[in-house]
């Protein structure tokens, strides 16, 4: 039977190796692509922003049922989108974010953390890029010339910083050059600039050769030191690298739109009302404020006609939003007012729309943990706060599949408009990520929201364009609409908020009251215990990696008792093992009688056998904790095992030691798709390997062909296990190896203190319980089947007795 069992396990393991491989190498072809409900399309690889990129010439439509003679003639307004920056990447600035927006859309299209520490260096940057930054330049290809145009440069960046050749010019690129060589080799387009910076290292120095429109003669030099990558928390989909996935869609974060205009309302399952979807990608009007030459604040307006806007509205109206900043802090100060220009009341509302593109760093092998006792957490979730739900998360796996199986009412609600108004009090909502987290608070001093009439999730992708087995990296966001107001003439519907864009530090997110944005589900007084000696350590010690040895080692050692208890019962499980075989074996047709048999053994020789699963229960909590403190702890991430060098220099990520995603199988070497990951990582491989040994050494040698075959399914599972440890985070690891590593010279030392054998007492002539010299007699009545004997007799009736020939019946067909 048990040779079937293997067999049968090694067959259905071949068969899905053998499907899968097939599946891979036959797929079918996608469907076509559909048109997106975006301001822009389906992600595919992009040379530069496709939200600036949009016809520069475009104008707001006139409405269909709007009279053009009854209206005002309008003000001349921009034509061309322009980005602006706030913030600044200097070290000496003093400032954390280094934000671009977008005045097509009036809202934000990047977002980069540029917070330093004390040795002067990035303390968050992209863990999944090891090449050199010159900076978000937002380049589009010269239509009718080879090059990258520049569309934007951000302070301080290595752009800014650039030094020319020509000192008349003064330092850094500018709005509209073209660029047309870096390190002496030409190039046509924005996207051959961005494969060169990809083969360039931090630190390193290139020349780039720049047409400046308003100078004449040779082109410029500028020589740029390249920098590390700042974390781009925000951005758009077609900018994300490699970890991006296909369906995802490019969008502004944060934009503005009208949610009721008279007696017209935003439909449900819709970004905008019916003929007014161009205001979400209409040209603001802006106004940047500065201060110690760093622009910190800038404000949008857009006025809209009457004409512009249709019969619904009985005169102009006018959105205006503002954005700051300020240095050393992670918070975004952002106001929202429509205001009615009109000469009669209207009714008003405006919908406010969160933020997307979360950075999606290390989705594919990252471990986040849900609050939700039913379905896993994505890459990217809603979290929000309520009186009356608390805080709750609302996977991207879920909102993705009511995409897919509601498309006409895509959005679950996070409040309605029918509900009571307590239960409308908003104290936050967030785009959760692994380490970050990007919230919708109220202002300072003020606790919840309660202007907001209705709130939902929603995902910002084509739900059938997401690749199996990629839904994880699904782009998510929600939105608020405000209440509806009879706004009078010249008054004006507004709203103060802030934007929290940053990491999960539990300081920072405690006095924002977002602390249960870091989730370490079961076991988080012991996982956060666990952490604060992990932090203690490295405070000593200034490396993370040899912190986690030394406490994974604290741990075990405070254990060793149990564990020392726990192979004392192993031996003397093994000692008497022959016995209670030859007792199982004597009563195999008899599960009573061989149970009390078993323990009337066990109580004569002084063995109890739940003695071992109490010390691996009290253990439990503290693996787990140290597991999740070791999985969620921010500390680790981009922090290296020995230095700063390619090999395991991020302990929240696999140690990456050769990439292999070029040449290998995407059904192995897939971000999300593959067994394995596009990194072959030799850190799993040791854990494999010493599991392997601790079986070889310590698992006692089989006494029969079942306890053989047991043994060998134990190690095929072990080397099974190699598929799913494959992609653990290096810091992970460390733990198991260190922990395989005292498991193993503990069993050798407790091996060699262990009490030498006990005999085992013989049984007494006469003894009660109906033991006699070591048989057992079963107490059962007299007559009465076993369970045992009773399933055998349904499975395999006995046949009936043959009846003597003077109790058999004459067949009716004979006489």
């Amino acid at each position: 039977m048990e040779r079937r069992l293997l067999v049968w396990f090694i067959s259905s393991s071949l068969f899905l190796a053998i499907y899968i491989l097939l599946n891979s190498l036959f797929a079918p072809p996608p469907a076509p692509q559909p048109v997106a409900d975006g301001p822009a399309g389906v992600v595919e690889p992009a040379e530069a922003d496709p939200v600036a990129e949009q016809d520069d010439d475009a104008r707001p439509p006139i409405a269909a049922d709007a009279d053009p003679a009854d209206a005002p003639e309008e003000q001349p307004r921009p034509d061309r989108p322009s980005l602006i920056t706030l913030g600044s990447m200097d070290p000496q600035s003093g400032f954390f974010l280094l934000a671009t927006l977008n005045s097509r859309g009036g809202a934000i299209e990047r977002l980069e953390l540029t917070e330093r520490n004390a040795e002067g260096k990035l303390r968050y940057r992209r863990v999944d890029t090891t090449s050199g930054y010159l900076g978000y330049l937002a380049g589009k290809t010269s239509p009718d010339r080879d090059g990258c145009i520049v569309g934007v440069v951000g302070p301080g960046t290595p752009a800014a910083l650039a030094v020319p050749d020509e000192t008349s010019q003064g330092p850094g690129l500018r709005v509209g050059d073209r660029i047309i060589a870096i390190g002496g080799r030409a190039i046509t387009s924005s996207r051959e600039l961005n494969e060169r910076l990809a083969q360039s290292r931090p630190g390193q120095s290139v020349s780039l050769e720049v047409v400046r429109p308003d100078r004449e003669g040779p082109p410029l030099i500028l020589t740029a030191v390249l920098s590390e990558h700042p974390l781009d928390l925000i951005r758009l989909s077609s900018t994300g690298g490699a970890d991006e996935v296909l369906g995802n869609l490019d969008r502004l974060s944060c934009r503005v739109t009208l949610s009721q205009l008279g007696d017209r309302n935003l439909p449900t399952g819709t970004t905008s009302i019916e003929g007014l979807e161009w205001i979400g990608e209409a040209i603001y009007d802006h106004e940047v404020k500065a201060a110690e030459s760093v622009d910190q604040e800038v404000v949008f307006s857009l006025p809209l006609s009457q004409r512009q806007l249709g019969s619904a509205a009985t005169g102009p109206v006018k959105i205006t939003r503002s954005f700051a900043i300020t240095p050393g802090s992670y918070l975004i100060d952002m106001d929202v007012q429509v205001e009615n220009e009109g000469e009669q009341p209207q009714r008003l509302a405006y919908r406010l729309e969160g933020p997307n593109g979360i950075t999606l760093e290390g989705w594919w092998y990252s471990t986040k943990i849900s609050p939700n006792m039913l379905g896993g957490a994505a890459a990217r979730d809603v979290v929000y706060n309520t009186v009356r739900d608390r805080h709750r998360l609302l996977s991207g796996y879920d909102l993705l599949k009511r995409a897919k199986n509601q498309p006409r009412d895509p959005d679950p609600t996070i409040f309605g408009e029918d509900e009571a108004e307590q239960n409308r009090s908003l104290r936050y909502a967030a785009v959760d990520a692994q380490y970050f987290v990007v919230a919708l608070l109220p202002p300072e001093g003020t606790e919840y929201f309660t202007d907001f009439r209705r709130s939902a999730a929603t995902v910002v992708a084509d739900p059938r364009e997401i690749p199996i087995h990629q839904e994880r990296a699904v782009n998510v966001s929600f939105f608020v609409d405000s209440l509806v107001s009879e706004v009078q003439p010249g008054g004006s519907i507004r709203e103060s908020l802030r934007l929290f864009a940053g990491p999960k530090d539990p300081d920072m997110l405690a006095s924002l009251g977002l602390s249960d944005a870091i989730e370490y589900g079961w076991f988080g007084r012991v996982s956060r215990f666990l952490g604060w000696i992990l932090h203690w350590i490295n405070w000593g010690i200034g490396n993370y990696g040899l912190a986690i040895i030394l406490l994974t080692c604290l741990v075990r050692f405070c254990l060793f008792p149990i564990s020392r208890n726990a192979a004392v019962n192993a031996q003397r499980m093994q000692e008497l093992a022959p016995e209670l075989k030859k007792i199982a074996e004597k009563y195999k047709d008899d599960m009573e009688a061989r149970l009390k048999a078993q323990r009337e053994f066990q109580k004569r020789v002084g063995f109890n056998p739940l003695a071992g699963c109490l010390p691996a229960l009290l253990q439990l909590p503290i693996f787990i904790g140290l597991y999740r403190c070791l999985s969620v702890d921010l500390e680790l991430r981009q922090e290296p095992f020995f230095s700063n060098q390619a090999w395991a220099s991020n302990l929240a990520g696999p140690d990456m030691l050769y990439y292999w995603g070029d040449w290998l199988w995407d059904y192995l070497a897939g971000r999300g798709t593959g067994w394995l990951g596009p990194y072959f990582n030799i850190l799993p491989v040791f854990v494999v390997a010493l599991f392997l040994v601790q079986q070889k050494l310590f698992m006692p040698p089989p006494t029969d062909e079942q306890t053989a075959m047991t043994q060998k399914i134990m190690t095929i599972m072990t080397l099974m296990m190699a598929i799913f440890f494959f992609r653990v985070p290096a810091g992970l690891c460390i733990y198991f190896i260190t922990s395989s590593l005292w498991g193993i010279a503990e069993r050798l030392i407790v091996k060699r203190t262990l009490p030498p054998p006990k005999p085992i007492a013989a049984f007494p002539a006469g003894d009660a319980g109906g033991v006699v010299d070591g048989k057992v007699t079963s107490t059962r009545t007299a007559g009465k089947k076993s369970l045992t004997e009773r399933i055998r007799e349904q499975v395999k009736p006995e046949p009936p007795k043959a009846l003597p020939p003077n109790k058999r019946k004459r067949p009716t067909n004979k006489r």
